[in-house]
């Protein structure tokens, strides 16, 4: 569990965030919604600890993150998996020295030991003996799915993902969101994603945060989205059910 208290974050005289609590829970997908300029990165980007909140608290089950030094902090971020937009893989690495990349940085594994996890993570997201093709040999959904066994392969008790169906099609996008969904309960994670995709919200969306104008503007699950009266939120599943139309035609 994540639980983020009362916290504040401007730049300069501009104000991102103001006041935003919420509770993050384990085992469940999280995703965190909104429109361009609400939030959503910044949100995410505190709580890894990429920005320093100005106030408030960030506490991964009950270790207060904003108080610790940096050493105590990269102890942190060793429990945590980030599958990035784009999918971020270093395209002069193979597959498996990208999925390697982590457990170099947090691990004392040997190379067997690091060859083998490697191994382990690809059979699980279903690409096996591609450990020696490079990024671009690679399709979309291929790409986002080596991410996954990257961001798994240090074994994460946290799992940040922000926009994981960026750039797929929609049946490409469902993959990823039950492969995300399926190891979020097979490993009991604390997952986060940020997300424009109403596809994902509705399919996966067990709690789920609505940003607007730098505050949490509503907090509920997939089904009561559908009933909510909160007019900013509204305006926001309409509008992008709408685009997700266009992309399909």
């Amino acid at each position: 569990m994540i639980e983020v208290k009362n916290i504040h974050k401007s730049f300069n005289e501009h104000h991102v965030l103001n006041d935003v609590s919420v509770i993050f829970k384990r085992g469940e997908i999280n995703l965190v919604i909104g429109a361009s300029g609400s939030g959503k990165s910044v949100l995410t980007k505190c709580i890894v600890g990429l920005h320093e909140v100005d106030s408030g608290n960030i506490e991964y089950d009950g270790r207060d993150f904003t108080k610790m030094n940096f050493k105590q902090k990269k102890e942190i971020r060793s429990e945590i998996g980030m599958l990035f937009q784009g999918s971020a893989l270093f395209d002069s690495l193979t597959v498996e020295e990208n999925i390697k990349f982590p457990l170099e940085m947090y691990t004392k594994q040997s190379r067997e030991e690091m060859l083998d996890r490697v191994n382990t993570c690809l059979k699980r997201v279903e690409l096996e003996n591609v450990n020696h093709l490079y990024p671009a040999e690679l399709s979309g959904g291929m790409q986002k799915r080596v991410g996954i066994a990257r961001a798994i392969a240090v074994s994460p008790k946290y799992l940040f993902c922000d926009e994981p169906n960026s750039g797929l099609d929609p049946k490409t996008g469902i993959v990823i969101d039950n492969l995300i969904y399926d190891l979020t309960k097979e490993f009991d994670i604390t997952t986060i994603c940020v997300t424009h995709d109403m596809n994902s919200v509705m399919e996966t969306g067990e709690n789920i945060v609505f940003l607007h104008q730098g505050q949490k503007w509503w907090e509920g699950d997939k089904e009561s989205i559908l009933k909510t009266d909160n007019k900013e939120l509204c305006d926001f599943v309409y509008a992008s059910r709408i685009m997700q139309k266009f992309k399909t035609l």
